[in-house]
């Protein structure tokens, strides 16, 4: 907690003046029990008219200026709370955005969201309900039982026992109860993992007829969620309880004693309403206290899983470790693979192994497999999504390791295999990558991916809206607009991940054609399963489950790669006796 926290010392103000208007409010409220006494005793027991007066007159004095120190103290420890959130849920999501493929996919996707949303949100709610409540309560508590010593001394010694006791219920449950409520939050994120799959692949689950599985699915994560939210809200619940029963059991104590010591003269009525209003006030904080606990220890449990987030640390190379520094003939390899292999975090096997080639500047490399080969695994290592778990990769004649990340990063963009597009405007998504371009270095990436006729076809052009996810446009439409976006950073390196599938093959043809005659000559890598997309590459790669099978020009593979040339006869020679 002690990360979370720090970002409260911000506000130092909020954090002093809140409880200290609460530590007022509570003053006012303890005096109220004797005003009541004086009012009973001197005021009715004397007949006293005036004296009840002055007294009702204090009290609605007293009332009105608690609720004074109650609002500020409200509106310092929500803008300490709301401010706090804020400020963490930030850190999150700039922490976040460092996280390598690696790290995303070990934490998975709905834990993050968990952590942005739901642990964010309970902590500021635990946050506010501390600044208001974890002094006042104690200070009612022991001040009522003070309070209560000089009204009376012997019928205040139920206090003395019953304030431990009820202390020792409240910490031992709130004790018990964080690890339960981290459970808690574990069965959420599998719950939202759940939904999430749900709602990204509907179209999956319907076509396959998979609904009423995928409802079992749901509901039988939902049932194990809310059994171990029952469980949990079962046990806090003992907390009210187990309180009102110590406290009515001293309340009962208190009114058989007292009314004994008011027969006798002991004790004045007005003395024992007061003894009985501080009980009451006892009770009511200690129920206050009670729920405050169970706050704070789902705060604490939420606190700690953020914490793990934030303290969550990638292990980029340091400046003093990037001393790689091999070169070669930096006039003609752009790329070069060593020896390279990948193996996914928690996988059984590699995905890539030992895989060896290098592509000279402006060349066009053409990556081509069945699907599962590790096409986009291989060039997902090119910008460090993933990092080699074995061999060496050189951008340049450089070790990508001795490249800082971001420097690594403007040399290449990428198109991934699904097209991403954000909600905006179609400028901002083409700006995405490149805030600084002008008119010009956007329309000519949109003509050559092949976008500038829609585009300009579109009621406010480069200012057309663009919903989330780009769902008011066709997947081809999608496809050239994030081809367009990577085109617009006037990269070093072209990576296309199989970003042409939604394209037909003119469309595909005058891409490719467009992107040679780029005047920034970029070098290019063109993943396909289409064998006419990388024909004309000056070098292809063919993977087959994670091996290099084949390396060389297109007619150089179709004689000396049995696999490549069954992947092109496949998709432009019919079987014989095919009589479609």
């Amino acid at each position: 907690m002690k990360t979370v926290l720090k970002y409260l010392g911000v506000y130092k103000k909020e954090l002093v003046l809140s409880p200290l208007f609460k530590l007022l409010e509570s003053g006012f409220e303890l005096i109220v029990p004797l005003v009541i006494a004086s009012i009973i005793d001197v005021g009715i027991g004397g007949g006293n008219t005036g004296h009840i007066v002055k007294c009702g007159i204090f009290m609605v004095i007293l009332g009105l200026v608690g609720l004074i120190c109650a609002v500020t103290a409200q509106f310092f420890a929500a803008r300490a709370a709301v401010g706090c959130a804020e400020k963490i849920r930030s850190a999150l999501f700039r922490h976040i955005q460092t996280f390598s493929y690696t790290r995303l996919d070990t934490i998975g996707t709905s834990s993050l969201i968990t952590n942005m949303t739901s642990d964010v949100n309970q902590l500021q709610t635990g946050i506010n309900l501390t600044l208001r409540l974890f002094l006042r309560s104690p200070v009612i508590v022991f001040g009522a039982m003070i309070m209560a010593f000089t009204v009376d001394f012997p019928a205040a010694i139920p206090f003395v026992v019953l304030i431990p006791a009820l202390c020792l219920v409240v910490f031992g449950i709130m004790l018990a109860g964080i690890p339960l409520y981290k459970k808690v939050q574990k069965k959420l994120d599998r719950l939202l993992g759940i939904t999430r799959e749900n709602l990204n692949g509907a179209r999956v689950v319907r076509a396959f007829n998979m609904e009423q599985t995928e409802k079992d699915n749901f509901s039988d994560a939902n049932r194990d969620f809310t059994a171990a939210q029952k469980f949990v809200g079962g046990f806090s619940a003992l907390m009210n309880p187990l309180t009102f029963l110590l406290v009515n059991a001293a309340i009962i104590w208190l009114i058989h004693k007292g009314s004994l010591r008011v027969d006798s003269g002991d004790l004045t009525q007005g003395q024992l309403i007061a003894l009985y209003n501080y009980m009451s006030q006892i009770l009511v904080e200690l129920v206050k206290l009670a729920n405050l606990i169970i706050t704070m220890t789902k705060a604490a449990a939420c606190g700690n899983r953020i914490e793990v987030i934030l303290h969550t640390t990638e292990t980029e190379p340091s400046k003093s470790e990037r001393t790689e520094t091999k070169t070669y003939d930096t006039n003609t390899d752009a790329i070069r693979f060593e020896n390279v292999s990948l193996q996914y975090q928690g996988a059984g096997a590699e995905s890539l192994s030992d895989i060896s080639f290098s592509i000279g500047k402006g060349q066009v490399l053409g990556i081509i497999g069945a699907t599962g080969s590790g096409k986009s695994s291989l060039v997902s290592l090119i910008p460090r999504f993933y990092p080699a778990t074995g061999g060496r990769i050189f951008i340049d004649g450089q070790c990508i390791d001795a490249y800082d990340e971001k420097e690594l990063r403007r040399k290449i963009s990428i198109v991934p295999q699904k097209a991403v597009l954000f909600k905006g405007t179609v400028r901002s998504n083409l700006t995405f990558g490149n805030p600084d371009a002008d008119e010009k270095t956007l329309t000519d990436a949109l003509k050559a991916a092949q976008a500038y006729d829609f585009v300009m076809k579109k009621p406010q052009k480069l200012d057309e809206p663009v919903t989330q996810g780009g769902k008011n446009f066709s997947g081809g439409q999608r496809q050239r607009l994030t081809i367009a976006r990577a085109l617009a950073t006037n990269p070093e390196i072209l990576i296309l991940d199989d970003s042409s599938s939604a394209l037909d093959y003119a469309t595909d043809a005058a891409l490719r054609k467009a992107i040679r005659e780029l005047p920034s000559n970029p070098t290019t890598v063109i993943v396909s399963q289409r064998t006419a997309s990388i024909r004309f590459a000056d070098k292809i790669l063919v993977l087959n489950d994670g091996d290099a099978v084949g390396f060389g020009t297109h007619d150089e593979l179709l004689k000396a790669c049995p696999i490549y040339k069954e992947i092109h006869d496949s998709q432009f020679s019919a079987p014989k006796g095919d009589t479609v």
